[in-house]
């Protein structure tokens, strides 16, 4: 008997050994979980490295952001902050909420009224920050932290802005949370064009006739097709084009894509109708579709669903 009770306490002493092991076991793995979390929390002040090179420091969570872009600002509104946002550009309009914003200007930023706002934090842009230098200095000089965005050419740079962005604003576990969603549904898109076989020739028309401007190589819109088997008949080129007419016409495009609806009247209708574009594929066929411009060139949140919107574009078959 005093050996089964013997028997029995080894047992008991085992199973409390195990279940001890086990409960701090959990506590590690708790203290792992907490300690990856706060990694990916900002503690103020941060210091942060913008598009220039310039060590940008931020004593404390911005409570009033200043937007010179609408990328930025459209970034800005997914991480959540659009009650902080108190100035936007004239040129913005997404989310609708922007509209009742203050604005501080286009191409020339309203130094006085920006200023009047008490912003601690102005989100600049590299695209035209070399063009508004003096300006940017101005609001430095009065105290304001000024961080210039980088001017995305691809999707990594605009996960890299949304990450920068995150960062100034203490919201890094909503950027992170943003750029996944962004990099899987850029994922499903891709995974539904792997098949094509045949790549569709597609032109892009950032501006209509007489003067049409399209997109050659090593801009962000190309990438885009490309991703999306797509062939860019302009790609021979680089930048920011003016094309030649007969040129693109003897390449025959599949289809064509139109950016300006947004400015201009039926412009599937104008191209449809143009002059000497008759024996063309995409005009024998009707494949003209215009697309929201926005979606397709602001370096945001948006951009992935820019992207969709030309896979359905140039591939309704697919994408249904």
């Amino acid at each position: 008997m005093k050996k089964l009770y013997s028997l029995l306490l080894i047992v008991l002493l085992t199973v409390g050994a195990l279940a001890g092991c086990a409960e701090k076991k959990d506590q590690v793995n708790e203290g792992n979980k907490a300690s990856v979390e706060k990694k990916t929390e900002v503690t103020f002040p941060v210091t942060i490295k913008d598009a220039l090179g310039n060590q940008v420091v931020l004593e404390k969570k911005p409570e009033k952001i200043v937007s010179l872009l609408p990328s930025n600002t459209e970034i800005a509104y997914s991480l959540g902050l659009g009650k902080e946002v108190v100035g936007v550009s004239d040129y913005d309009n997404y989310p609708e909420d922007v509209t009742k914003k203050e604005k501080i200007g286009g191409q020339d930023i309203n130094l006085e009224k920006i200023i009047s706002l008490k912003p601690n934090l102005v989100l600049a842009h590299a695209s035209s920050a070399h063009n508004s230098k003096e300006g940017l200095q101005q609001l430095k000089d009065a105290g304001i932290p000024v961080l210039v965005v980088n001017d995305a050419q691809n999707f990594e740079q605009v996960y890299d802005s949304i990450s920068m962005v995150g960062k100034a604003t203490g919201e890094t576990k909503k950027a992170d949370e943003i750029i996944k969603g962004m990099k899987d549904k850029l994922a499903e898109i891709i995974a539904k064009t792997k098949g094509i076989k045949e790549k569709k020739k597609v032109l892009v028309e950032v501006s209509p006739a007489p003067d049409i401007y399209t997109a050659g190589k090593k801009t962000f819109m190309d990438e885009m097709l490309s991703s999306i088997q797509a062939e860019n008949i302009a790609n021979d080129q680089e930048g920011w084009i003016k094309i030649d007419q007969e040129a693109m016409i003897k390449r025959n495009p599949d289809v064509i894509i139109t950016t300006y609806g947004y400015y201009v009247k039926n412009p599937a209708e104008q191209v449809l109708n143009r002059k000497g574009w008759e024996t063309v594929n995409a005009v024998k066929n009707k494949q003209v579709i215009d697309v929201d411009s926005d979606r397709v060139t602001r370096s945001g949140p948006r951009v992935v669903e820019g992207v969709e919107d030309l896979a359905k574009a140039i591939y309704p078959e697919i994408f249904k």
